[in-house]
């Protein structure tokens, strides 16, 4: 598990080295793909160097990018990589920074390891949920990092929540009248909330740090924009609950869109009527 973990976050730092740089000369050669999402020059560059990494393991792979094989042959995989080779493309567009790298090991559809790397900030995510731990590094300037990746000074965990005020972290693009919804109905039980917008898969990181406290997501997504932060949170004992079966989410569907679903460190149940 950690050969395989080691490989994913070498995987994703190359990735967002190449994504940093045409970020910064702008050559994004932006397309717009048939379900309406953009796609640039730097989703696909980054695709082909996860790819080439995570194929010289035995392990199938799911990615945003590739061409989705079908639930038939799917079915009968124990284990497959899901990737997101550029999670938040709207952001990396704007060029406000929120974007990431994000590489998740799914086993019997529950993820097992997560990787989630921000190429602007340098922040780097990892975690064993097996192992209930995962880990945060500061990548340098020349895209290096620390061989003592596993060192216990690079630990997080959620820290213990505050009664009087509770921190929803939501979508920059996605924030919708749903969501606007059920922040008001917990201002019924928090006398203070605090709002923090944040793009692509570092709203799940924010969560396992314990800089926010709820995640709510009443839009769409798919797998690959979710299962490595799933990852980091259930490492550190968070949940990613689906609105739909009050379960944490699944992967390797035959259908890859997610229901909605809230993240959550403080004890949260969904009204089931």
């Amino acid at each position: 598990m950690k050969n395989l973990l080691d490989l994913a976050i070498e995987a994703a730092v190359k990735a967002g080295e190449t994504i940093e740089e045409i970020y910064k000369h702008d050559n994004f050669e932006l397309e717009i793909k048939q379900d309406n999402s953009p796609l640039t020059k730097a989703d696909t560059a980054a695709n082909t160097i996860i790819n080439t990494f995570l194929k010289t393991t035995p392990i199938p792979i799911i990615s945003e990018e590739n061409k989705e094989t079908d639930y038939e042959e799917r079915k009968h995989w124990k284990k497959c990589w899901i990737v997101d080779p550029l999670d938040g493309t709207k952001e990396f567009l704007k060029k406000n920074g929120e974007f990431t790298v994000n590489i998740a090991l799914i086993e019997h559809g529950k993820p097992i390891l997560g990787v989630i790397f921000s190429p602007i900030s340098k922040e780097l995510y990892y975690a064993n949920v097996l192992d209930k731990k995962a880990y945060k590094i500061i990548v340098d300037e020349n895209y290096k990092y620390s061989d003592n990746l596993f060192d216990e000074a690079h630990r997080i965990i959620p820290k213990k929540t505050n009664d009087s005020l509770i921190k929803v972290v939501g979508s920059r693009s996605h924030m919708n009248d749903d969501t606007k919804v059920f922040m008001k109905e917990l201002s019924a039980n928090y006398p203070s909330i605090e709002i923090i917008p944040k793009g692509s898969s570092l709203k799940f990181c924010l969560i396992a740090e314990g800089k926010a406290d709820i995640y709510p997501r009443f839009a769409p997504t798919m797998e690959w924009d979710t299962a490595a932060g799933q990852a980091i949170c259930e490492a550190v004992g968070i949940h990613v609950i689906s609105k739909s079966t009050f379960e944490d989410l699944s992967y390797n569907k035959s259908n890859l869109l997610n229901s909605h679903f809230v993240v959550s460190n403080h004890t949260f149940v969904f009204d089931k009527k």
